[in-house]
């Protein structure tokens, strides 16, 4: 009878370990819940849908890019990953049931941040009652994350980009602005509020408020990952529409206005352009009511004549940056 090889002691690179070495340790250690049928270990996982229909969405996060080592614990860059795409699925009114993740990292990765990184999807997936049912893991110079979402509707017609109409309200859930103060403030290495540095390492979306929109119904929806502006203008193209926002409906924090002028930034620059937050807008009809937690912030108008902008404060375009764009910086 052959001894199994004793258990490695000490925190071990991916590649001393290998491929199927990070599996057994990371992978099949993450506990799965009830929608998970099969999950790491096979060829594919199998995911329960209850009425038949599954929301997919797909992100990634690349080392220098959107994450630092030097800024983020592999925990904090775990539970952001999820986030991202937790929050797309709550933007379509769905939760997340399982999540699917790739790992592209260097053979020098310590195994302990594999496990880490493991630990903050698994935890940011809990909140919503999903699991990490599988994935994939390949050498690579850059570290790499690659997360897939599948989601449930419940029975819920999905809110699509498509769907908004002059006259309705635009609203937000969420927070606006932390992560951009907080990036800001690390680009400096200046000193902040706490929750800024908290926000942008892992962004708290509010994924309770997707469904709770479309229950409520919300014509319109999207995850803010690319700044309000934006992600605005993809509705407005989307739905043939233009929007308005009024600049002083946004209940903005004293704090993060402080540090703003202590930094000599437009405060409005962090709530209007800054994504990470992954907050929720949503337009909703004039005479449905919001639900709790939503604030209105603008409403929903005619398209303009050609060349105009489709998204405009207090009627006219904002004359600084409109949000990120993955292919311009």
């Amino acid at each position: 009878m052959t001894e199994r090889s004793p258990e490695p002691t000490g925190d071990y690179t991916l590649g001393q370990i290998g491929e199927f070495g990070l599996i057994n340790r990371v992978a099949r250690t993450v506990p799965q819940g009830p929608a998970v049928l099969i999950g790491p270990g096979d060829d594919a996982a199998l995911i329960s849908a209850s009425d038949g229909r599954v929301v997919a969405s797909t992100d990634l996060l690349v080392e220098g890019r959107h994450f630092r080592r030097d800024w983020s614990s592999a925990y904090q860059v775990g539970r952001k990953a999820a986030a991202q795409n937790l929050a797309d699925i709550a933007a379509m009114g769905g939760v997340c049931t399982a999540l699917l993740v790739g790992l592209a990292a260097p053979a020098d990765l310590p195994l302990s941040w594999a496990k880490d990184l493991s630990a903050g999807l698994a935890d940011e997936a809990a909140l919503v009652g999903a699991s990490v049912a599988g994935g994939d893991t390949v050498g690579s110079e850059t570290l790499l994350i690659a997360v897939t979402a599948l989601g449930d509707l419940r029975g819920l017609a999905p809110v699509t980009r498509a769907g908004a109409r002059p006259g309705d309200v635009v609203a937000y859930a969420g927070e606006l602005g932390w992560s951009a103060c907080g990036l800001e403030l690390l680009l400096r290495d200046a000193d902040g509020p706490k929750l800024a540095f908290a926000r942008h390492r892992s962004p708290e979306p509010p994924y309770e408020q997707g469904p709770a929109a479309a229950r409520a119904g919300a014509t319109a929806m999207l995850d803010i990952s690319d700044g309000l502006l934006a992600d605005l203008g993809h509705i407005a193209e989307e739905s043939g529409v233009a929007v308005d926002l009024d600049p002083e409906a946004f209940p903005i924090d004293d704090r993060l206005r402080e540090t703003a002028r202590k930094l000599g930034v437009e405060v409005l620059d962090w709530v209007l352009t800054g994504g990470e937050d992954h907050a929720l807008a949503a337009c909703f009809p004039a005479d449905a009511g919001l639900p709790p937690g939503w604030s209105a912030v603008g409403r929903v108008v005619d398209r303009p004549a050609a060349q105009a902008p489709l998204v405009t404060v207090s009627g006219r375009a904002w004359q600084a940056a409109q949000g990120w764009d993955h292919f311009s910086r």
